[in-house]
C-alpha cells in the first residue's frame, strides 16, 4: 500500500508496539484520522520481548511510587477491557533467608501508599497457594499480580484501531520527515521488503518507537537521551507456578518468575548496552548462569526444568543519571511536545513506562494531539473492552449458542455422521482463549480445519486460515505472534512446516514458503542456541535432521 500525497491525516504513529497500537486505537476512537505505521510486524520489539508480567506496581513501590500507582491503575482497567489477553494468577513477594526480613514491612507500607493492596501470609500459607516456591522462605506477602499476553493484547488494539477507521501498514521503516519551516508535515519510508518508498503527510506525527525513538527523533533533528537496558529472560517447557513469585527486596537480577499459557520464564537481567546494538541482542552463557542460579532460589524445580529458549529486549528507559544497570531510573512515563522543547510543531514524543501502562501512555499522546488540533474528544479507552473482551455475561451466551450450534451441525450430520458431543473441542477452547468471542470468526466447516498444525498450542488449520485472513499475517514468525504456533515444547520443528504448507497456498507461493520456513527455524534456533543441552540440544538435533537431512533445506546459510 502506498501513500503519496493522496491524504492528509490528521495523526501519523510511528511504531507498532503495544503504545503504538494504543495509540492509534485512541485516536481513531476520538475520530481522528489515523495512519500507524511499523517497520516489522507488530510486537516485533520491546513488547514482545518482555516477561508478560501483570503488574500490580508493587515491584516498584519502594524505589519508584509514580510507576506503582500507574501499574495498579493500569491493572484494574486491563482486567476489564483486556479480559482475553489476561490470567489473574495472583502474586508473591517471598523473603528469603539471606534477605533482610525488615524490607517485608518496608514493602508493604509503600504498597499501601501507592493503593497496592496486600496481605502478609505466613510461610507455610504460601507454600500451601504456590507448591513450587522455596521452602526456606521466612516471609511472603501476597499481591494482585498476573499475567498479560502483550502479543494478543497489541493485536486486540490493532483490531479494533481498524475498526475504528485507523490504516495499517507494516514492513514499511521511517526514513525521514516532511517539513515546511519548523513543522512536521509527514513521514517518508521504505519497505522493509523490496525497498519501495513512499510518502504520506499529517498534521501531528507521533514518535512511539520505544527504544528506536531516539533514532526516529534524530531523524527529525532533536535529540531523546535514552538509556538502552538490555534485560534477558528464560523460558521453561512447562508452568513451575501458579501465581507469580517475587523476591522481596530492590529489583535485581533474575527476581520474578511469571506464569503464562503453557509455560513459566524467569527474569530479567538489567545492563546498559550501546544504542547502536539494540537490534543485535543475543543471550550470553554468563546471563544463562545468572538466571538460572537465581531463579532456582525462587522454585527449586526450575534446576529439574527443560528450558525451551532464551531471550532479551531493550527497555525504553530515559536517560537521568549514570546508573549503568538502569534499575534506578524511572519507569514513569514520558511524553514529549517538541514544541515548546524543541520548537518542531506538529511532533510528539511518547516514551518510557511499561507495557502495562500502555493505554494510559497512548492516552497522554492522544491527549496531547487532539489539543494540538483543536478536537475535543473524551478518551473512551479506558471504559470500552477491546475486541474480544466484551461482557462476560455476552461471553457465555454467545459460547452457549455456539455449544448448541456444534450440537445442532453433528446432529444433521454435518461431519458425516451423527453424535452426542455437547463441549467444544479442546483447541475450540484454546483458540477461544486466546481470542476471545472473536474465537467465533474461526470458521470450521469440515475435519480438515479442525485438524491441529500444532499441538503443542492446540492451533488448528482453521485458526490458521481465520489469522491469514483478519489478523494482518503474512508470514510464520506473524503467525506465531498471533496464534503461539510454534511456541510450545517442540519448537515449531514438528507444526512449522504444516503452517508453512498452509501459508505457502494462501498466498500461491509455495517457494517463498520454503524461504519462510527457513526463516523461522533460524530464529527458532537463535533462542535454543544459548540453553543447548539436555532435552535442548536433541531438539535442535532431530530439528536439523527434519529439515536439513529430510527436508534438504540449508539452516546454515
Amino acid at each position: 500500500m502506498r501513500y503519496n500525497n493522496t491524504k492528509v491525516y490528521d495523526v501519523i504513529i510511528i511504531g507498532g508496539g503495544a503504545t503504538g497500537a494504543g495509540t492509534a486505537r485512541d485516536c481513531a476512537m476520538r475520530g481522528l484520522s489515523t495512519l500507524l505505521i511499523e517497520r516489522y510486524d507488530f510486537t516485533a520489539g520491546a513488547t514482545g520481548r518482555n516477561h508478560g508480567l501483570l503488574h500490580s506496581g508493587a515491584r516498584y513501590a519502594v524505589t519508584d511510587q509514580e510507576s506503582a500507582t500507574e501499574c495498579i491503575i493500569e491493572n484494574r482497567i486491563l482486567r476489564k477491557i483486556a479480559r482475553h489477553c489476561v490470567e489473574d494468577t495472583g502474586g508473591l513477594f517471598i523473603t528469603l533467608p539471606e534477605d533482610d526480613l525488615n524490607y517485608q514491612q518496608k514493602f508493604v507500607d509503600s504498597c499501601t501508599l501507592a493503593g497496592i493492596p496486600t496481605e502478609t501470609i505466613s510461610p507455610r500459607e504460601a507454600l500451601i497457594l504456590e507448591p513450587s516456591v522455596n521452602p526456606a522462605l521466612i516471609g511472603a506477602v501476597k499481591v494482585p499480580d498476573g499475567a498479560v499476553d502483550p502479543f494478543r493484547l497489541t493485536t486486540a488494539n490493532v483490531i479494533d484501531a481498524k475498526m475504528h477507521g485507523a490504516e495499517i501498514i507494516t514492513y514499511n521503516e521511517v526514513i525521514g520527515f516532511l517539513k515546511k519551516g519548523t513543522q512536521i508535515t509527514g513521514v517518508r519510508y521504505r519497505s522493509s521488503l523490496n525497498g519501495t518508498e513512499g510518502v504520506a503527510q499529517s498534521k501531528i506525527v507521533i514518535n512511539a518507537g520505544g527504544i528506536w525513538g531516539a533514532g526516529i527523533a534524530q531523524l527529525a533533528g532533536v535529540k531523546i537521551n535514552m538509556f538502552p537496558a538490555k534485560g534477558s529472560l528464560l523460558i521453561f517447557g512447562h508452568r513451575v507456578n501458579n501465581m507469580v513469585i517475587n523476591r522481596c527486596r530492590k529489583p535485581a537480577n533474575a527476581d520474578i518468575l511469571v506464569p503464562g499459557d503453557t509455560i513459566c520464564l524467569i527474569g530479567t537481567t538489567s545492563d546498559r548496552v550501546p544504542y547502536d546494538q539494540i537490534d543485535r541482542m543475543e543471550v550470553t552463557a554468563d546471563e544463562v548462569d545468572i538466571l538460572m542460579r537465581e531463579g532456582q532460589l525462587l522454585a527449586p524445580e526450575l534446576a529439574r526444568t527443560r528450558i525451551l529458549r532464551a531471550y532479551a529486549g531493550v527497555r525504553p528507559l530515559v536517560a537521568s543519571d549514570d546508573d549503568p544497570s538502569g534499575r534506578s531510573i524511572s519507569r514513569g512515563i514520558v511524553c514529549l511536545d517538541h514544541s515548546e522543547r524543541d520548537g518542531l510543531d506538529g511532533f510528539i514524543t511518547i516514551t518510557g513506562g511499561k507495557l502495562m501502562t500502555y493505554r494510559l501512555m497512548a492516552e497522554w499522546a492522544t491527549d496531547m494531539a487532539c489539543k494540538k488540533l483543536g478536537i475535543d474528544a473524551k478518551c473512551e479507552t479506558a471504559t470500552t473492552p477491546l475486541p474480544g473482551s466484551e461482557e462476560v455475561k455476552e461471553v457465555k451466551r454467545k459460547r452457549r449458542q455456539r455449544a448448541k450450534q456444534y450440537i445442532k451441525d453433528f446432529s444433521y450430520g454435518r461431519y458425516g455422521k451423527k453424535s452426542h458431543v455437547i463441549e467444544l473441542s479442546t483447541e475450540q477452547k484454546a483458540a477461544a482463549e486466546r481470542h476471545g468471542t472473536l474465537s467465533k470468526r474461526i470458521v470450521n466447516k469440515n475435519y480438515g480445519d479442525e485438524a491441529l498444525v500444532c499441538e503443542c498450542e492446540q492451533v488448528s488449520v482453521g485458526e490458521v486460515n481465520y489469522a491469514i485472513e483478519e489478523l494482518h499475517v503474512h508470514n510464520l514468525i506473524n503467525l506465531r505472534r498471533r496464534t503461539r504456533m510454534g511456541m510450545g515444547t517442540c519448537q515449531g520443528g514438528i507444526c512449522a512446516c504444516r503452517a508453512a504448507g498452509i501459508l505457502g497456498r494462501a498466498g500461491g507461493c509455495p517457494q517463498e514458503s520454503l524461504k519462510d520456513l527457513k526463516v523461522f527455524i533460524g530464529e527458532r534456533w537463535k533462542g535454543m542456541s544459548p540453553v543447548a543441552w539436555g532435552e535442548t540440544l536433541e531438539e535442535m538435533q532431530f530439528m536439523a535432521w527434519l529439515y536439513q537431512g529430510v527436508g534438504g533445506i540449508d539452516l546454515k546459510q
